[in-house]
């Protein structure tokens, strides 16, 4: 949902409460490379997200393995991502291509560079509530060429799960969450709308970005809390973001989401409460 100057003007503008660089881990038996923006050292911090990585692989790759209690988030920054699991699905991303997987009561599965060439990704791990984490596991592939698009003044908004700049993204989500993919041209500001009550994280891919007056340079994540006071369970804010005068395009996530404020128990790929 993007709204006109004149009602985004009377609505509760967000600040950033924190900038983070990520983590660099290099490689071990599983990725060339490794960062992790979002570690699940403090879920209490980053609730309902709780794990952003960003792997490189070639011949490697994530061998038969489990989930359960989380939805997985996997986006494909470049070359081809082979996917398989033990309820028979399988198939390729490609570059720009989104999946959204929920473990719920549990899957094995597998994802590796197509044809052992090379696969640069994005995978965030999103909790799920007690009374949903036993809900039957499912995919769902959100295809670049076949997500919703809107093109606002130099700066394009892919919407991947909730509502945002008036269109809805195809996710369904067992917890609400608000993703989008925003590239931006040089010299370009947008008030990005988000439900008051969410937690947000911006992450920038490439470039640089003012979010809500704090500079947030490329490999950095922008965190915003939710907004107290007494705000209308369905109340939104706004999140000022705007990029300089230099020549290169901006590129970042922004997701957001209400805390769940359960506990959270994690054992490798397991969390439960």
């Amino acid at each position: 949902m993007q709204l006109s100057p004149e009602i985004t003007d009377n609505l509760a503008a967000r600040t950033i409460d924190r900038v983070e660089s990520h983590l660099h881990l290099g490689a071990d038996a599983q990725v060339d490379d490794r960062n992790v923006i979002i570690t699940p050292m403090h879920p209490e911090r980053t609730d309902p997200f709780l794990l952003l990585s960003e792997d490189w692989f070639s011949s490697s790759g994530f061998d038969w393995h489990p989930h359960r209690g989380v939805e997985t988030v996997t986006f494909v920054l470049d070359g081809v991502l082979e996917h398989g699991d033990n309820l028979g699905h399988m198939g390729t991303l490609e570059p720009g291509d989104v999946q959204w997987m929920t473990a719920g009561r549990g899957i094995i599965h597998r994802e590796h560079a197509f044809r052992n060439d090379h696969t640069h990704l994005l995978q965030l791990w999103v909790n799920l509530p007690a009374e949903r984490k036993f809900v039957a596991p499912t995919y769902q592939d959100l295809l670049a060429a076949q997500r919703p698009v809107v093109e606002l003044d130099g700066v394009r908004v892919d919407v991947i799960s909730g509502a945002a700049a008036g269109i809805t993204g195809r996710a369904t989500n067992q917890w609400p969450i608000t993703a989008a993919i925003l590239t931006f041209e040089p010299n370009t500001h947008i008030d990005h709308m988000i439900p008051a009550h969410d937690r947000a994280f911006v992450y920038v891919l490439r470039g640089e970005a003012t979010i809500a007056m704090r500079r947030v340079n490329e490999g950095q994540i922008a965190w915003s809390e939710p907004l107290a006071g007494p705000l209308d369970a369905d109340a939104w804010s706004t999140l000022s973001i705007a990029t300089g005068r230099g020549d290169t395009h901006t590129v970042a996530m922004v997701y957001s989401g209400r805390p769940i404020g359960q506990p959270v128990v994690m054992g490798g790929p397991f969390v439960m409460n």
